[in-house]
Protein backbone atom coordinates (compact mmCIF):
# COMPACT_ATOMS: atom_id res chain seq x y z
CA UNK A 1 0.00 0.00 0.00
CA UNK A 2 1.06 3.27 -1.18
CA UNK A 3 1.17 6.41 1.19
CA UNK A 4 1.55 9.91 -0.25
CA UNK A 5 1.17 12.80 2.59
CA UNK A 6 3.27 15.27 4.62
CA UNK A 7 5.09 13.41 7.03
CA UNK A 8 4.02 14.45 10.77
CA UNK A 9 6.62 14.76 13.22
CA UNK A 10 5.05 12.00 15.21
CA UNK A 11 6.07 9.45 12.28
CA UNK A 12 8.42 6.64 12.67
CA UNK A 13 11.43 7.27 11.03
CA UNK A 14 12.66 3.61 8.89
CA UNK A 15 15.32 3.11 11.22
CA UNK A 16 12.92 3.01 14.22
CA UNK A 17 10.23 0.77 12.64
CA UNK A 18 12.67 -1.62 11.80
CA UNK A 19 13.39 -1.90 15.17
CA UNK A 20 8.84 -1.80 16.50
CA UNK A 21 7.73 -3.79 13.37
CA UNK A 22 8.65 -7.40 14.46
CA UNK A 23 7.16 -6.68 17.64
CA UNK A 24 3.79 -5.56 16.11
CA UNK A 25 3.30 -8.36 13.35
CA UNK A 26 0.52 -9.95 15.06
CA UNK A 27 -0.32 -11.82 11.93
CA UNK A 28 1.48 -11.19 8.53
CA UNK A 29 1.81 -7.77 7.12
CA UNK A 30 0.59 -8.85 3.53
CA UNK A 31 -2.72 -10.41 5.23
CA UNK A 32 -5.62 -10.80 2.98
CA UNK A 33 -7.77 -8.84 6.50
CA UNK A 34 -5.22 -6.30 6.77
CA UNK A 35 -7.06 -3.19 5.50
CA UNK A 36 -4.91 -0.40 7.02
CA UNK A 37 -0.56 -0.26 6.37
CA UNK A 38 0.73 -1.27 9.63
CA UNK A 39 3.15 1.46 9.98
CA UNK A 40 0.36 3.79 9.22
CA UNK A 41 -1.67 2.42 12.34
CA UNK A 42 1.51 2.70 14.18
CA UNK A 43 2.38 6.34 13.09
CA UNK A 44 -1.77 6.96 14.45
CA UNK A 45 -0.94 5.39 18.04
CA UNK A 46 2.28 7.71 18.19
CA UNK A 47 0.10 10.99 16.85
CA UNK A 48 -2.60 10.80 19.21
CA UNK A 49 0.24 9.96 22.57
CA UNK A 50 2.38 12.83 21.18
CA UNK A 51 -0.12 15.47 20.77
CA UNK A 52 -2.86 14.33 23.12
CA UNK A 53 -5.32 14.59 20.49
CA UNK A 54 -8.80 12.50 21.37
CA UNK A 55 -8.99 9.26 19.28
CA UNK A 56 -11.89 10.89 16.83
CA UNK A 57 -9.36 13.78 16.22
CA UNK A 58 -7.25 11.30 14.25
CA UNK A 59 -6.20 13.17 10.46
CA UNK A 60 -7.60 12.69 8.06
CA UNK A 61 -5.01 11.33 6.10
CA UNK A 62 -4.11 8.75 8.35
CA UNK A 63 -6.00 5.33 9.20
CA UNK A 64 -9.36 6.06 10.78
CA UNK A 65 -9.53 6.22 14.79
CA UNK A 66 -11.78 3.42 15.32
CA UNK A 67 -8.78 1.23 13.46
CA UNK A 68 -5.95 2.68 15.18
CA UNK A 69 -8.05 2.41 18.41
CA UNK A 70 -8.29 -1.42 18.05
CA UNK A 71 -4.97 -2.44 16.72
CA UNK A 72 -3.48 -0.43 19.77
CA UNK A 73 -5.97 -2.72 22.29
CA UNK A 74 -4.70 -5.72 20.41
CA UNK A 75 -1.24 -4.71 20.74
CA UNK A 76 -1.56 -3.55 24.58
CA UNK A 77 -3.32 -6.88 25.34
CA UNK A 78 -0.87 -8.83 23.61
CA UNK A 79 2.11 -7.03 25.40
CA UNK A 80 3.86 -6.07 21.95
CA UNK A 81 5.13 -2.71 24.13
CA UNK A 82 6.22 -4.26 27.02
CA UNK A 83 8.28 -6.84 25.03
CA UNK A 84 10.09 -3.87 22.88
CA UNK A 85 10.85 -1.96 26.27
CA UNK A 86 12.83 -5.05 27.35
CA UNK A 87 14.69 -5.77 24.61
CA UNK A 88 15.34 -2.50 23.97
CA UNK A 89 16.64 -1.84 27.77
CA UNK A 90 19.10 -4.56 27.70
CA UNK A 91 20.56 -3.10 24.25
CA UNK A 92 20.87 0.28 26.07
CA UNK A 93 22.25 -1.04 29.01
CA UNK A 94 24.84 -3.12 27.04
CA UNK A 95 26.07 0.32 25.20
CA UNK A 96 25.79 1.78 27.93
CA UNK A 97 28.73 -0.69 29.55
CA UNK A 98 26.18 -2.05 32.14
CA UNK A 99 25.03 -5.47 32.30
CA UNK A 100 21.84 -6.73 30.07
CA UNK A 101 19.82 -6.99 33.55
CA UNK A 102 19.75 -4.62 36.10
CA UNK A 103 20.43 -5.31 39.98
CA UNK A 104 18.65 -2.41 41.89
CA UNK A 105 15.82 -0.06 40.50
CA UNK A 106 14.38 2.85 41.67
CA UNK A 107 10.59 3.12 42.42
CA UNK A 108 8.27 6.67 42.74
CA UNK A 109 5.02 7.62 41.80
CA UNK A 110 3.48 11.23 40.19
CA UNK A 111 -0.44 11.71 40.40
CA UNK A 112 -2.39 12.66 37.36
CA UNK A 113 -5.09 14.86 37.37
CA UNK A 114 -8.98 12.71 36.21
CA UNK A 115 -10.83 14.26 33.75
CA UNK A 116 -14.13 12.96 32.85
CA UNK A 117 -13.60 9.56 31.04
CA UNK A 118 -11.01 8.59 33.70
CA UNK A 119 -13.14 10.11 37.02
CA UNK A 120 -15.19 7.20 37.87
CA UNK A 121 -12.06 4.99 38.75
CA UNK A 122 -10.68 8.30 40.22
CA UNK A 123 -9.07 9.02 43.97
CA UNK A 124 -8.46 12.10 45.86
CA UNK A 125 -4.49 12.13 46.91
CA UNK A 126 -1.31 14.81 47.35
CA UNK A 127 -1.04 17.52 49.24
CA UNK A 128 -3.99 19.36 47.73
CA UNK A 129 -6.18 16.48 47.52
CA UNK A 130 -6.34 16.02 43.93
CA UNK A 131 -8.74 14.10 42.27
CA UNK A 132 -6.98 11.57 40.41
CA UNK A 133 -4.93 8.50 39.08
CA UNK A 134 -1.55 7.37 40.77
CA UNK A 135 0.85 6.31 38.21
CA UNK A 136 3.93 3.73 40.14
CA UNK A 137 7.14 3.18 38.21
CA UNK A 138 10.14 1.23 38.69
CA UNK A 139 12.77 2.05 36.35
CA UNK A 140 16.53 0.85 36.31
CA UNK A 141 19.72 3.44 37.26
CA UNK A 142 19.29 5.20 33.84
CA UNK A 143 16.40 6.09 33.99
CA UNK A 144 14.77 3.19 31.44
CA UNK A 145 11.36 1.46 32.77
CA UNK A 146 11.20 -2.06 34.36
CA UNK A 147 7.49 -1.77 35.55
CA UNK A 148 4.18 0.40 35.84
CA UNK A 149 1.15 0.27 37.55
CA UNK A 150 -2.09 2.45 37.97
CA UNK A 151 -4.33 2.87 40.87
CA UNK A 152 -6.28 5.53 41.99
CA UNK A 153 -5.02 8.81 43.79
CA UNK A 154 -5.36 7.79 46.57
CA UNK A 155 -3.18 4.52 46.98
CA UNK A 156 -0.26 3.89 49.41
CA UNK A 157 3.27 4.30 47.94
CA UNK A 158 4.86 2.17 50.13
CA UNK A 159 4.15 0.17 53.48
CA UNK A 160 4.30 -3.25 55.17
CA UNK A 161 2.77 -4.95 51.81
CA UNK A 162 5.27 -3.44 49.92
CA UNK A 163 8.63 -4.80 52.22
CA UNK A 164 6.98 -8.01 52.34
CA UNK A 165 6.89 -8.62 48.40
CA UNK A 166 10.23 -7.44 47.91
CA UNK A 167 11.35 -9.94 51.32
CA UNK A 168 9.74 -12.46 48.83
CA UNK A 169 12.10 -11.68 46.22
CA UNK A 170 15.23 -11.44 47.69
CA UNK A 171 15.11 -7.66 47.20
CA UNK A 172 16.42 -4.87 49.61
CA UNK A 173 14.03 -2.10 50.16
CA UNK A 174 15.03 1.57 50.98
CA UNK A 175 12.62 4.15 51.74
CA UNK A 176 14.25 7.42 50.75
CA UNK A 177 12.31 10.28 52.72
CA UNK A 178 12.53 14.00 52.51
CA UNK A 179 14.72 14.79 56.11
CA UNK A 180 12.56 15.95 58.74
CA UNK A 181 14.01 19.76 58.54
CA UNK A 182 15.83 21.18 55.76
CA UNK A 183 16.96 24.07 54.43
CA UNK A 184 17.04 24.93 50.76
CA UNK A 185 16.74 22.44 47.81
CA UNK A 186 17.87 18.87 49.25
CA UNK A 187 19.10 16.09 46.30
CA UNK A 188 17.56 12.79 47.25
CA UNK A 189 19.70 9.45 46.89
CA UNK A 190 18.99 8.09 43.28
CA UNK A 191 15.62 9.50 43.25
CA UNK A 192 15.99 12.31 40.81
CA UNK A 193 16.62 9.29 38.71
CA UNK A 194 13.11 8.03 38.41
CA UNK A 195 11.72 12.06 38.73
CA UNK A 196 13.74 12.18 35.71
CA UNK A 197 11.74 9.36 33.65
CA UNK A 198 8.52 10.95 34.53
CA UNK A 199 9.26 14.51 33.15
CA UNK A 200 10.46 12.40 30.12
CA UNK A 201 6.79 11.08 30.29
CA UNK A 202 5.77 14.41 30.03
CA UNK A 203 7.03 15.24 26.49
CA UNK A 204 3.68 12.82 25.30
CA UNK A 205 0.66 15.05 25.89
CA UNK A 206 -1.44 12.40 26.08
CA UNK A 207 0.13 11.16 29.43
CA UNK A 208 -0.40 15.02 31.33
CA UNK A 209 -3.66 13.97 32.85
CA UNK A 210 -5.58 10.81 32.77
CA UNK A 211 -7.64 11.25 29.79
CA UNK A 212 -8.44 7.09 29.29
CA UNK A 213 -11.67 5.37 30.37
CA UNK A 214 -9.41 2.55 31.93
CA UNK A 215 -6.56 2.07 33.79
CA UNK A 216 -4.76 -0.34 31.57
CA UNK A 217 -5.22 2.07 28.46
CA UNK A 218 -3.16 4.64 30.80
CA UNK A 219 -0.65 2.20 31.94
CA UNK A 220 -0.59 0.49 28.22
CA UNK A 221 0.25 4.28 26.51
CA UNK A 222 3.05 4.98 29.12
CA UNK A 223 4.66 1.94 28.08
CA UNK A 224 4.41 3.21 24.14
CA UNK A 225 6.06 6.57 25.16
CA UNK A 226 8.98 4.62 26.71
CA UNK A 227 9.07 2.71 24.04
CA UNK A 228 9.25 5.46 21.67
CA UNK A 229 11.87 7.40 23.84
CA UNK A 230 14.35 3.89 23.82
CA UNK A 231 13.89 3.29 20.12
CA UNK A 232 14.71 6.59 19.30
CA UNK A 233 17.77 6.17 21.35
CA UNK A 234 18.24 2.71 20.08
CA UNK A 235 18.13 3.97 16.24
CA UNK A 236 20.59 6.48 17.39
CA UNK A 237 23.11 3.98 18.24
CA UNK A 238 22.36 1.50 14.89
CA UNK A 239 23.54 5.19 12.96
CA UNK A 240 26.54 5.74 14.63
CA UNK A 241 27.79 2.65 15.03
Amino acid sequence: MSICRKPYPSDVSDEEWSLVAPYLLLQREDAGQREHDLREVFNGLRYIVKTGAPWRWMPNDLPPWAAVYQQTQRWLAAGCFEALVDDLRAVLRLAAGRKAEPTAAIIDSRTLRSTPESGERAGFGGGKRKKGSKIHMAVDTLGHLLALHVTPASAEDTGARAADAATRHGIALEVVKLPQAKRGFVLLPRRWVVERSFAWATRFRRLVKDYERYAETLAGLHVVAFACLMMKQAAALAAGS
